[in-house]
């Protein structure tokens, strides 16, 4: 394990796609904050360093299906899976190494945003609003949410032995998940209620009272989708970058159990995989 692991960091630190990736997000975690310094400054009012700070969780997600799919396909259409195999490396061995790459590699990404986010802005804004707690929580959240990640599409990509393909796959999958999380935060965001409201109607003052709202969720419906909000992780991205999670033990055992399940799933997958 040691030597594929070595010989796997060795092939990240030429990766183009990784290199780009490591650009943007330092340059994410500068931008934002700089934005957020000019707009306070125009608009008089106090923006604090919690905005914006885990805006690196959405975009990972999209991040790890580019790297994941373009390391793991590269290493098919090389041939250097097939020839690890013929030397006589157990398959889940390679599988686990790359795995194990991947989510170091994405983790690596979102704490780059976050040094660099730091670096120039707590000059500029100032420190957390949040207590330090809360703000170890989201980064731990973050962090199984990119191991999370990495796990689904390491298995995608494990899987899919043509390299457009599981490029595809990957970005799709990312890209489903986010519009999944975003669908289900706006259905659990309806309120119970309308509030109440005035109409003038030839001169004459009408007062309407609070109406229910049709499209708000209840019952076992919204149990449902609170279990996927807090499952998906596309619904965990929304949550952890909107400082919004209202079931502080789901998010984190979930990103576990989806890590463990996916891994469990992709070892067994591979290990019967006919290599072409």
């Amino acid at each position: 394990m040691s030597r594929l692991l070595a010989a796997n960091f060795a092939r990240l630190k030429k990766s183009h796609a990784f290199l780009a990736e490591i650009i943007f997000m330092i340059l994410l975690g500068i931008y934002e904050p700089v934005v957020r310094y000019f707009t306070m400054k125009q608009s008089g009012e106090t923006i604090p360093l919690d905005n914006g700070f885990f805006l690196c969780v959405a975009l990972i997600l999209i991040l790890a299906a580019v790297l994941c799919s373009l390391y793991v396909g590269t290493e098919y259409s090389d041939g250097t899976i097939r020839n690890k195999v013929v030397v006589g490396r157990r398959r889940p061995a390679i599988y686990l190494a790359n795995l194990i790459t991947c989510a170091l590699a994405d983790t690596f990404l979102c704490l780059l945003y976050f040094a660099a986010y730091l670096c120039v802005g707590l000059p500029l804004l100032g420190p957390f609003q949040a207590v330090p707690p809360q703000v170890a929580y989201y980064i731990l959240c973050t962090v199984l949410l990119a191991i999370a990640a990495s796990a689904i599409f390491t298995l995608a990509a494990m899987l899919i032995q043509n390299k457009a393909a599981t490029v595809a796959v990957c970005l799709l999958g990312a890209f489903a998940l986010l519009l999944a999380g975003s669908y289900i935060d706006s259905r659990l965001s309806e309120p119970e209620t309308y509030p109440s409201y005035s109409l003038i109607t030839d001169g004459e003052v009408i007062n309407e009272g609070e109406e229910p709202n049709s499209h708000y969720l209840r019952g076992t419906k919204r149990k449902v989708y609170e279990f996927f909000y807090d499952f998906l992780p596309g619904g965990q991205a929304v949550q952890i970058t909107s400082w919004t999670v209202a079931r502080p033990w789901n998010p984190p055992l979930y990103a576990v159990i989806i890590t463990v399940a996916a891994t469990g799933c992709g070892v067994y997958a591979f290990n019967k995989k006919d290599l072409k």
